[in-house]
């Protein structure tokens, strides 16, 4: 078979790389990757199979394993038929995507260009080609609904409850392709990764290449300016936050993209963090312990009315974006289907931050330039 990818360069994308290059079934990978600060794309590719995620089994053989990758620009890539042929078994996997949480109505047409006009220019060019549509998409797209989430997000009876626009682009994303997959008789399959931390497995342990959400919390206390300030921090005590392993998503992902029988899958933890002792460890691995979280169940607007200097900081900069995320309603995801696939591995939640955290220290929070 061979494999169509974007999205290579992103912190799913390049772990999904190393899991396809060692998978004998897949004869020839195609990936689209552009020119960036003043590397070729080549360079980016390059960048990423020396990082230090990549595995050993890769290192060693990189010279061999790269002959099944073909890079293309933009230009390239969107001529298939210069590639392709249409008696191939060819898949086509969409990692690609614009993660902006704003809530701000000027960043709306942006987000839907980058993550349903894309989606939908890519699967037009492309479809005539592919035996198969794989897109990765997000499992917060349903949004606030809480209580068991399941992996059908096209049930005529769940009504979706957008936090921000890129959920609903997302989710839209989705609408569309099993709408076209269906006319143009493509098989889609909706693969849905939760929020992505650092490695989970022995190999570069932690590592993670580009520092978001979660991790953001801490990096904006870590770098914090006004030391002498406390914070308020608003959230439901009740709740979690649903956080996986980006090389465990990216293990799923490897292992069933080529599988008739999974239309949508979550890629989740079976136990989402606990808010209050996930912030709370977040912020002492950073040391900074003048915090008080502020349960979002009860009345608080009052008494977060006279904010202080870094509280103004914090709920006009990353609390705008957080803050739907730590007042979400309670949730979990139903995982019996994920965990025949593909089992969690077993470790604690809170420690795993606290280690996910001393990593990104350690690297000063500086992302990995691909």
């Amino acid at each position: 078979m061979n494999i169509i990818m974007t999205g290579t360069t992103g912190t799913l994308g390049s772990n999904v790389l190393f899991e396809l290059l060692q998978q004998e079934q897949v004869d020839q990978i195609f990936l689209l990757i552009r020119k960036k600060n003043g590397k070729s794309p080549e360079e980016r590719l390059n960048a990423i199979l020396n990082s230090g995620a990549a595995p050993e089994s890769i290192l060693k053989q990189k010279d061999i394993l790269i002959k099944k990758v073909k890079v293309l620009d933009a230009n390239a890539f969107f001529n298939p038929e210069s590639f392709l042929k249409k008696e191939q078994n060819n898949f086509f996997i969409h990692s690609a995507g614009y993660v902006n949480l704003s809530t701000h109505e000027s960043q709306k047409e942006e987000i839907f260009k980058e993550n349903l006009g894309f989606t939908k220019e890519i699967f037009n060019t492309f479809y005539p080609y592919l035996s198969k549509f794989i897109y990765i998409s997000t499992a917060f797209c349903i949004g606030n609904i809480g209580g068991l989430i399941n992996n059908d997000y096209h049930d005529s009876e769940i009504k979706p409850i957008y936090r921000n626009f890129y959920e609903e682009s997302k989710h839209k994303a989705e609408q569309f392709l099993k709408q076209e997959g269906s006319k143009r008789d493509v098989a889609i399959q909706i693969l849905r990764p939760s929020v992505l931390g650092g490695n989970i497995f022995e190999q570069s342990k932690f590592f993670i290449s580009k520092f978001m959400v979660y991790y953001l919390l801490g990096k904006f206390f870590y770098k914090n300016p006004i030391t002498k300030n406390a914070i308020r921090i608003t959230a439901n005590i009740n709740a979690g936050l649903n956080i996986i392993p980006v090389d465990y998503a990216a293990k799923v992902i490897s292992k069933v993209f080529h599988l008739k029988e999974i239309n949508q899958l979550n890629i989740v933890h079976p136990k989402c963090t606990h808010l209050k002792s996930g912030i709370s460890k977040i912020l002492e691995s950073v040391n900074f312990k003048s915090f008080t979280i502020v349960d979002s169940q009860q009345d608080n607007e009052e008494e977060l009315a006279n904010m202080n200097v870094l509280e103004k900081l914090y709920y006009n900069s990353i609390g705008v974006h957080l803050k739907p995320y730590l007042t979400s309603k309670p949730y979990e995801f139903e995982t019996k289907l994920l965990e025949l696939i593909y089992p969690m591995p077993n470790y604690d939640l809170d420690g795993y931050l606290e280690q996910t955290m001393k990593f990104a220290i350690a690297k000063n929070f500086k992302n990995e330039r691909y």
